[in-house]
């Protein structure tokens, strides 16, 4: 009997893998003799390096880069072989790195992920996933090719300071400079939003106050990137501004969309794709998946919607052990969601659901397998199931 386990990460709590092997536990505990294949996944947001790497046994590298406040910092990203890399941009930009108090969302730059991409390309990547989500910047990834050797001018020909809010100076554009080995890489970028790059939908207001952008610094930004993207549809001749996607981390597949011809893709289906999401459900009888809140927004690209996608194709039953179960969740029961719980057994501080998170996904995993068993042919409940010791 086949289960796959693929869920995502619970933000603040435990990795994907964690969860997923927390969720195992709980079905060994009534099924000990089950195949179980755990596929740690992630929608291209944070985690998504780790759910790669652990289902594919990809090599994590470390590179000195700089982050979104432009000062040095260690970041990861994936060797997957085969000349293909993985980065998740919140490695060098993500706002989980620079405290409250520190947020700089006007200078806030993308340059450390360019530079996790020439390191790739050092490498000798010919196909670079880019994760997009958890940023902390809003330059729409000016600083991105700027690492790469892109040149970006004001009117008297001065090369721009890094950071969104100088775009509204920018008056040219130049790729002559830039990197000639990104002409020869695939570059995938991996989203799980589809917003605009600017207006009442675009990266700047939407996105922009969690990264401490006040109502006048949003109106500043949304102006800045919509002047980058007019010179660039002037210069560069691609208008890529309402391309779906592009207010994604502060509109940073805006600049990899209009200067290195990227393809954007759901990123759920990206990380399905590159951990073999598909091959593992094939021979299976049940799939496990969750999150830490699902509600009517995991409908918009999120984990466990593709998960229920992709075991739909062989019509395999979905359950989603989550966090919380938020306004409009039973949506997803009309795209393959079997049944949804929440884990936590009743009233308690968000603090004592973070320490107990393994035991409750165990202990739900195990009531649900329990229920599932109850309507088959067969029951395989054992004694030493029943008494299983949860501690």
């Amino acid at each position: 009997m086949r289960i796959v386990i693929a869920p995502d990460s619970f933000k603040e709590s435990l990795s994907a893998s964690d969860v997923a092997a927390a969720i195992a536990c709980g079905v060994r505990d009534v099924i000990p003799d089950a195949d179980i294949v755990c596929v740690p996944m992630a929608d291209g947001g944070e985690g998504s390096l780790d759910a790669v790497l652990a289902a594919t046994g990809g090599e994590r590298r470390v590179a000195r880069v700089q982050n979104a406040n432009n000062q040095a910092c260690e970041a990861s990203w994936a060797w997957l072989g085969d000349g293909k890399a993985f980065i998740e941009m919140a490695e060098a930009a993500g706002l989980e790195q620079i405290p409250p108090a520190s947020r700089k969302p006007l200078q806030a730059t993308s340059y450390g992920v360019g530079q996790l991409i020439s390191q790739a390309l050092d490498a000798g990547a010919n196909h670079i996933v880019l994760g997009l989500g958890g940023s902390a910047t809003n330059d729409a990834g000016a600083g991105l090719i700027q690492a790469l050797g892109a040149n970006l001018r004001d009117a008297d020909g001065n090369e721009l300071p890094l950071g969104g809010a100088a775009l509204a100076q920018l008056a040219r554009i130049s790729l002559d400079n830039l990197d000639t080995r990104v002409n020869d890489v695939q570059f995938e970028i991996a989203v799980d939003v589809d917003n605009p790059l600017c207006g009442p939908r675009g990266a700047s207001a939407i996105f922009g106050p969690q990264k401490g952008a006040s109502p006048h610094e949003v109106t500043l930004l949304d102006a800045a990137l919509a002047r980058f993207a007019q010179v660039c549809a002037e210069q560069l001749h691609k208008d890529e501004k309402e391309t779906p996607g592009m207010g994604a981390a502060g509109g940073l597949g805006f600049a990899v969309k209009t200067c290195m011809n990227a393809r954007f893709r759901p990123g759920v289906d990206l990380i399905a794709e590159l951990s073999g999401l598909a091959d593992a459900m094939k021979a299976a009888e049940l799939v496990f998946t969750g999150e830490g809140r699902m509600d009517a927004q995991t409908l918009l690209g999120k984990t466990p919607a593709g998960v229920a996608r992709c075991a739909a194709r062989y019509e395999i039953p979905v359950i989603a052990i989550v966090g919380s179960l938020g306004d409009g969740y039973q949506a997803l029961y009309n795209a393959g969601i079997t049944a949804a719980f929440s884990l936590v057994p009743g009233p308690l501080t968000l603090e004592q659901a973070y320490e107990k998170t393994p035991e409750y996904l165990r202990q739900r995993a195990s009531d649900c397998c329990r229920l599932w068993l109850s309507g088959r042919p067969v029951n395989p409940l054992t004694t030493s199931s029943i008494e299983a010791d949860y501690s």
